[in-house]
């Protein structure tokens, strides 16, 4: 029998929450719909780390934040879904690191940052935002430099979302929604990825997740307003829930704290109408404590 965690609310009051990572003994999140990036202390109290709400964005594309990550110097990577943009902040401006407007088939959408910083993002692949039909597309490479590749070797996925890399460097998960899987790579020393398999089947829509110290999946299902721990092959090992009336759906969870044995869950209700999200700030944050900390594993 799974163990059953009951999460804790930490914080409300933002849009579409997602995207939570742990760096340098601090917590940050996406605060998506309202272009910010925030960080979270252990009392639930907020501050804003990138507000790119006022940004001149390229093609006349609305600015929504997601996937973030730290390069080896501290400065933080954060992709702008429909500008198909990565940018770097080092703290007092936002530029272009990466445009991958000629790579990218549709939004862009989660990342990861490996130890050398070279960034692996996903793409939904189709805009989902305006009815399209789900089809497959590639991840994308991003290397320190900020020159950009398709990750052919890696063959496409079906809608990638949350991605991570596992404590010793050496593999690389991601979910793919509308496959109900997640699948795994091995990392080569250069970066390119092989060795793809099936890590899990798993319950339909699978969204963010990340990667604990025994290689063990989290991976939240909006439906289900759960965060499953999964060992490769499938079996569940531990849910952690939150309660649907009061937080929504579960999108994302990532391995924080001094110990990195609290699991952050973004939490939301309105994931399409970006107005209404900003508006109403029903995105949660919530937390819980679990048996296995992330250790290494990154985001």
């Amino acid at each position: 029998m799974a163990d059953d965690i009951p999460a804790s609310r930490l914080a409300g009051g933002f849009s579409w929450t997602e995207c939570p990572r742990w760096h340098d003994g601090r917590f940050y999140f996406s605060d998506m719909y309202n272009a910010r990036v925030l960080t979270l202390d252990d009392a639930g109290k907020a501050e804003t780390y990138l507000d790119l709400s006022g940004r001149d964005a390229v093609d006349g594309q609305r600015i929504v934040l997601v996937g973030t990550g730290f390069l080896p110097d501290g400065r933080m990577l954060v992709n702008s879904m429909f500008e198909r943009l990565v940018l770097v902040h080092d703290g007092t401006s936002a530029r272009v690191h990466a445009d991958l407007r000629e790579l990218a088939a549709g939004p862009i959408n989660d990342m990861v940052v490996d130890a050398d910083g070279r960034a692996y993002v996903t793409q939904l692949g189709f805009d989902l935002y305006a009815g399209e039909e789900p089809k497959e597309s590639p991840l994308i490479v991003v290397e320190p430099d900020g020159t950009a590749r398709i990750a052919a070797e890696a063959g496409p996925l079906m809608c990638g979302n949350g991605i991570a890399i596992s404590a010793d460097g050496r593999t690389l998960v991601t979910a793919e929604v509308f496959a109900d899987r997640i699948t795994a790579f091995d990392i080569a020393a250069d970066g390119t990825l092989g060795g793809r398999r099936v890590f899990a089947e798993i319950p339909p829509i699978p969204d963010g997740l990340c990667l604990d110290g025994e290689g063990a999946v989290w991976v939240a299902f909006p439906a289900g307003g759960e965060v499953l721990r999964v060992r490769e092959g499938g079996e569940v090992l531990a849910k952690v829930t939150a309660p649907q009336a009061e937080a929504g759906s579960t999108t994302a969870c990532g391995l924080g704290g001094d110990d990195r044995r609290t699991l952050y869950v973004c939490c939301g209700f309105e994931v399409m109408d970006f107005d209404k999200s900003s508006k109403e700030g029903q995105g949660s944050i919530w937390t819980a404590r679990v048996p296995v900390s992330g250790g290494a594993a990154r985001p």
